[in-house]
């Protein structure tokens, strides 16, 4: 499902030269949950963001559902994550101003998907969420591990292949952390979708099938 080939990333901040992946190899089976673990600026979020075409490499390949992504154009780049990558980030990233069910259902504006499909689709990640009473409450009206799993609801909207989670439970305290993480387990298992998440902690590490390891932009274990 993912490829990476020799990925290096390097940054230019004032006259530093900051190399934050330094020829990572990895690949990731259909279906596989792994966690990315390491130290701040390992180079974690940086790899996430090169598989889900957020960013560039500097050098080297990343393959998505056999694509190759790295030779695509931002609006091809933009296609890909709209329709085959679903994200999850550490502060939910939810519009205020929607409901709990309109924000599940933007990402289907943009790939089409009808009024009444939408709706329809949205309500049922919603209640695979355990959210069904609370369709209509803003994120202001729900609490952290409720506004992450609207988060993964919506991540879900498109039916992606993968989805990529960037310390989802970062926010959360440890008991909602658990549940948030049983959640994105559970669709992983429900639905097959291979699920690639960066964390900090053992706990949401240990759930995973395989841990790959980075220090200083390389993989070590």
């Amino acid at each position: 499902m993912i490829s990476c080939t020799g990925l290096t990333k390097t940054y230019t901040v004032g006259e530093t030269r900051v190399h934050a992946l330094q020829g990572v190899d990895l690949q990731v089976e259909d279906g596989e949950f792994i966690a990315i673990v390491g130290a701040s600026g390992s180079g974690k979020s940086t790899l996430l963001h090169l598989i889900g075409g957020i960013d560039r490499p500097t050098s080297g390949r990343v393959r998505v559902s056999d694509i190759e992504i790295t030779s695509l154009s931002d609006d091809e780049l933009a296609e890909l994550r709209a329709r085959k990558v679903g994200f999850v980030f550490q502060f939910h990233n939810l519009i205020p101003t929607l409901t709990a069910l309109e924000n599940v259902e933007l990402p289907m504006i943009f790939t089409g998907i009808k009024p009444a499909e939408r709706r329809r689709r949205a309500e049922e990640l919603l209640r695979s969420v355990g959210l069904e009473n609370r369709l209509n409450h803003t994120p202001l009206q729900l609490s952290g591990g409720q506004q992450q799993r609207v988060a993964i609801a919506r991540a879900l909207a498109n039916k992606p292949d993968v989805i990529l989670a960037d310390e989802p439970t970062g926010e959360l305290d440890s008991k909602t952390g658990k549940s948030v993480m049983q959640t994105l387990k559970n669709i992983r298992e429900e639905h097959g979708t291979t699920l690639v998440v960066v964390t900090h902690e053992r706990e949401v590490a240990a759930m995973a099938d395989r841990v790959i390891r980075l220090r200083d932009g390389r993989v070590v274990e």
